[in-house]
């Protein structure tokens, strides 16, 4: 029986690697891949694929409850290598900038409650009306430096994510990883670190020297991948693909974080509308032959 890629339907062009396959010891599930599954469901999809690791999401773990989440994942010997998101600290006005910071603090508990490898950060946009991107960075910096102590405390390593220039306005101000250095460096790496999230840093032609600063520093605090594919949907925060079916090349970035002493997981993340349509199971056993494929063979 022939297998098929999800979702392109194509067969599969490598051997699906069984649990306990060598080469599965660093493949992270980013629960936002199988949007669909509870996370009771994503944790279980995990262990019977033999995934060592599982990127949360806060919207999924309140659901479930955080000590229950908390017990889920450990119970099934599962590491969580990041919690998404924190962020969005842009905001001028007082009282909107004092719910960011007391949200943020939340985060951070409860990444600690998790034992999450890091704490993702996505620093927000320009607040409506405004045009000051210097001004918005500044505040992304002036808050960094009233929570990174607060994470430390926790034990909680924040992570700040670059994201691709089309969401500066809306969703980051920090659009290169050059970027994200320039504020995690000023903090203990202990308490801040960078994303590299293959979607979102692909283009960028400084990309290797920034791999290479950020490995220097030892910030790499996840390794985040997916695939640019074309044509972009309406919704572009649904342009994630599955590895191999768009225009990244992957291998070298890999082996850049690799080369600046990155050991963590490596998480699938993919925000695409045919994704979550598909079977979970399914999205799941292709990430696994892409992510032999299009990074290790």
């Amino acid at each position: 029986m022939n297998i098929l890629d999800v979702p392109s339907g194509r067969p599969a062009g490598t051997p699906t690697p069984p649990p306990g396959d060598p080469r599965l010891a660093r493949l992270s599930l980013n629960q936002w891949t199988t949007r669909a599954w509870s996370l009771p469901e994503a944790v279980d999809g995990c262990v019977r694929a033999g995934l060592p690791a599982i990127g949360l999401w806060r919207d999924k773990v309140a659901e479930t409850g955080l000590a229950e989440s908390a017990k889920l994942v450990r119970d099934a010997g599962l590491r969580v290598s990041s919690l998404c998101r924190g962020g969005f600290l842009t905001a001028r006005e007082p009282a909107a900038r004092a719910e960011a910071i007391a949200d943020n603090r939340r985060a951070i508990e409860e990444a600690a409650t998790l034992a999450a490898a890091c704490l993702v950060l996505v620093v927000g946009g320009l607040p409506a009306g405004d045009r000051d991107l210097p001004g918005a960075r500044e505040r992304v910096a002036e808050a960094l430096a009233e929570l990174a102590p607060y994470a430390g405390a926790h034990g909680v390593r924040l992570a700040l994510e670059p994201l691709h220039p089309m969401y500066c306005a809306d969703r980051a101000v920090l659009a290169t990883l050059d970027q994200a250095l320039d504020l995690a460096e000023p903090h203990p790496v202990a308490q801040v670190g960078v994303v590299v999230d293959s979607f979102h840093v692909w283009w960028d032609p400084y990309l290797p020297a920034a791999i290479a600063r950020a490995g220097a520093g030892a910030r790499i605090a996840s390794f985040q991948i997916c695939d640019w594919v074309l044509p972009l949907p309406a919704d572009v925060l649904l342009a994630r693909g599955m590895m191999g079916d768009g225009t990244i090349d992957f291998r070298p970035m890999a082996a850049a974080v690799e080369a600046a002493g990155y050991t963590g997981d490596i998480e699938v993340e993919i925000f695409n509308a045919d994704v979550w349509a598909a079977d979970g199971d399914a999205v799941v056993d292709t990430l696994k032959r892409r992510y032999v494929s299009e990074l290790l063979d």
